[in-house]
């Protein structure tokens, strides 16, 4: 289930607002295109749109609605997936609730209807859920625990405007396209504030938390999040106890009627959950779906660097011939990456600019070729890095002490010193935003967050708080880079690692385990050694992959001159116009990944403004 919308308004009647909600789905017509619903009353309305995955024969139309003696009584969406809601169904149907379909939405009606708030405590899965209560006339908005599912919401002077992307709620007739210095500084930084929404007057709600808007105002309140604990397993209990919870999470997450399928790039985290998922599947005479993105002339123009010593190809077949998964290696040409529609579709599924480029593009030319490849449900290596301790960045001495987010820290040290993606802006706006000093400031009210134990070592206190704000700004961004470019084509994304009891284990294991043979991400390799060939077991940590085809350099050279050669173009009083044309003068100019992405986000920047209508409010 995919995409939910709608509004409560407590001094108007929504009743026949039919046509309002209908528009605010159809903005998200590709994360659901099984089916749309509406639902209206005097104070609430509510819409959807359907990827079905349960109950594929139709009975999972949402919203669902349970009516008494004639009165609606509430009313429920969702998007995602509870994959629990067998066992919950279960258990409610013990305690006297009946059921009219097979959906999860069905489930998470009645689980609210029984236990209130509460029920969010018994939900599994990947969702952000809504549940109109008629009967008090209040909302009830709930995101999963580490939010893999979006949901934003806009406040309004009477109510309260939501739904699972910016663009929903920006296709309501009260909400203005309308960016404030923060929205840019978050743009700028990369520093995924928890809350935070580029849009002025727009907020995401935070994973983990739930929502309950009534006439009385509005109340947030945290249900879930990792705690301090001492850890006391040995190693081998520690290693097994890895082990089988991310068995158990990958089992749970191959629970879908839909055709099901898993991200192979050859690397631990994804050949991890690859392997897992086909032993599990083999139980019951199945294989399990592989995909692998390349480039064409990939290995050609593939040269050797500190972080990425070697092509993902050759691992990813030997996990393939090690497994006998049913494979299909998608094949992407550089020429594509620059395709206009295609670096469309990947700001219009994320609404906002970020300086990935075709990082993305590529993301999604691999989504859509999965989903034209009768697959409807996708696993992912997603959020080991961030438990595990996997990415270079927390390693480097330098990079992991700078007072911010070790991700910017990174982009300064070794790329920029205005930040990633940052290089051509007017130094005059640079001062006025400080990026740098924001991202800064938001880093220190992350950590200060952080869980510690009493009496913890100033070095383990650092690691927790590495993982933290991984766990919550660092997978903020990720899941906004996997989720909707997913989404946008139709598919499903679930992440094992980020099942919550596996994160709250991970969270709590000090730094001599984690490192416990020297390596990055020791224990996941333990963990999962048994499933996989030894070449990805030994295989260092290897970034994703970017195109190193001089024809991607030379279209973004190209577009960026066509940007500047006309002046109604809204991003250019934005840019050092000078160090643009250097740039690009440059023959050295864009002949690194981080050097692309200085011409990345102005381009970005400048569609954005353009195709949504931003009006800068700074």
């Amino acid at each position: 289930m995919s995409g939910i919308t709608g509004w409560v308004d407590w001094s108007r009647d929504l009743t026949r607002e039919r046509g309002t909600v209908l528009a605010m789905a159809a903005t998200m017509a590709l994360r659901g295109p099984d089916g749309e619903g509406v639902w209206t009353g005097p104070r609430a309305a509510l819409g959807h749109r359907r990827l079905a995955v349960f109950d594929l024969e139709g009975g999972g139309r949402q919203p669902v609605a349970l009516e008494h003696d004639g009165e609606t009584v509430a009313v429920a969406a969702h998007s995602g997936s509870l994959l629990n809601h067998a066992e919950l169904r279960a258990t409610l149907s013990r305690r006297g609730h009946r059921f009219r379909s097979g959906g999860d939405t069905e489930t998470l009606l009645h689980a609210y209807l029984e236990w209130g708030a509460a029920c969010v405590q018994r939900l599994e899965g990947t969702f952000a859920g809504v549940v109109w209560d008629a009967r008090r006339e209040e909302l009830f908005l709930v995101r999963d625990r580490l939010g893999v599912e979006p949901l934003l919401y806009y406040p309004t002077p009477t109510g309260l405007i939501f739904g699972s992307e910016a663009k929903a709620v920006l296709a309501h007739p009260s909400v203005r396209a309308e960016v404030d210095a923060e929205g840019l500084q978050e743009i700028f930084t990369y520093s995924g504030t928890p809350h935070v929404a580029p849009f002025r007057g727009m907020h995401r709600l935070r994973a983990g938390h739930h929502l309950v808007a009534s006439a009385g105002g509005i109340r947030r309140t945290r249900y879930w999040g990792v705690d301090a604990a001492e850890h006391t397993d040995d190693l081998d209990t520690t290693v097994d106890t890895v082990r089988g919870l991310l068995e158990e999470s990958v089992e749970r997450n191959l629970r879908t009627e839909a055709p099901v399928g898993s991200l192979l790039s050859g690397g631990l985290d994804s050949s991890g959950v690859v392997g897992l998922a086909d032993r599990e599947l083999r139980r019951s005479g199945r294989r399990i779906r592989t995909f692998t993105v390349d480039f064409a002339r990939h290995e050609e123009n593939f040269r050797a660097t500190e972080t990425r010593q070697s092509p993902d190809a050759p691992y990813a077949a030997d996990v393939v011939r090690h497994l006998g998964t049913d494979h299909t290696s998608v094949v992407v040409d550089p020429a594509e990456l620059s395709d206009e529609v295609a670096r469309w579709q990947v700001l219009r599924a994320k609404d906002y600019p970020t300086p990935l480029g075709d990082m993305n593009t590529s993301l999604y030319l691999l989504a859509r070729a999965v989903s034209e490849r009768d697959t409807k449900v996708v696993l992912t290596g997603e959020a080991a890095d961030s438990l595990f301790h996997g990415v270079a960045w927390n390693r480097d001495p330098v990079e992991s002490d700078m007072g911010t987010f070790p991700w910017v820290a990174r982009g300064v040290v070794r790329d920029d010193a205005k930040g990633l993606g940052c290089g051509l802006f007017d130094e005059s706006l640079l001062k006025d935003l400080a990026p740098l000093d924001y991202a800064a400031q938001r880093y220190r009210e992350s950590v200060a967050e952080a869980p510690h134990l009493p009496g913890m070592s100033a070095r383990e206190r650092h690691m927790r708080e590495l993982c933290w704000v991984h766990l919550t700004n660092f997978m903020e961004n990720q899941n906004g880079h996997t989720e909707r470019l997913f989404k946008a084509v139709g598919l499903e994304v679930r992440m094992p690692y980020c099942d919550h009891r596996l994160v709250q284990y991970a969270y709590n294991l000090p730094w001599d385990l984690q490192n416990f043979d020297g390596r990055e991400k020791s224990l996941l390799r333990a963990a999962v050694r048994h499933v996989l060939p030894k070449s990805v077991v030994e295989r260092r940590k290897t970034p994703y992959p970017v195109t190193l085809d001089p024809g991607y350099e030379r279209a973004l050279r190209t577009e960026m001159r066509a940007l500047l050669d006309d002046p109604g173009n809204p991003v250019l009083p934005l840019l050092d116009v000078a160090a643009v044309r250097a740039t690009l003068e440059d023959p050295e100019g864009l002949n690194r990944w981080a050097r692309r992405a200085n011409v990345e986000l102005p381009l970005q920047l400048n569609t954005w403004l353009i195709r949504y209508g931003v009006r800068l409010v700074l």
